[in-house]
């Protein structure tokens, strides 16, 4: 951050903007497969997921367990091919959904070094007023003064 104090209200206005400008470039650098793993991440990571592949187990293990034995594919005690395509499901999601929420939390991090530098810049700001306040506030107590002293 600029170590030189803004001293009119538009520069004030300016180095917001400036704040906010980064933060806005920040989040278009991502690539397409960081992009890609982070909406893999958000609908894994969804309760719509949850019941496809809760739907899709349960109608899985009730057909070999309740269908004719002629009709089923995947026999009762092993579920072999089950286990194996979760397995599969799983070994494919894992490092994906890790590599969406290491995105996710280097955005965080992004947001959180901005919210600093806006909240410092908020703290000038204020400062600022203060000072101003307090000016002004001596401004008026001289010029009762003078009022009294004429009076």
């Amino acid at each position: 951050m600029d170590k030189r104090i803004p001293i009119t209200i538009e520069e004030f206005k300016n180095k917001r903007k400036e704040i906010l400008k980064s933060e806005k470039n920040d989040q278009n650098k991502k690539s397409v497969l960081e992009k890609l793993a982070v909406w893999i991440t958000d609908k894994v990571g969804s309760m719509g997921f949850f019941l496809i592949i809760f739907t899709w187990t349960i109608l899985w293990l009730g057909w070999n367990m309740l269908a004719p034995k002629e009709s089923r594919f995947d026999p009762f005690p092993g579920f072999v091919l089950w286990l194996f395509i979760s397995n599969m499901i799983q070994l494919f999601l894992m490092p994906l959904i890790m590599l969406g929420q290491n995105v996710q939390a280097k955005h965080a991090d992004q947001r959180a070094e901005i919210d600093l530098k806006i909240n410092v810049q908020a703290e000038l700001e204020i400062e600022t007023i203060l000072t101003h306040l307090e000016y002004q506030n001596d401004i008026m107590i001289k010029i009762l003064s003078d009022i009294e002293k004429k009076a």
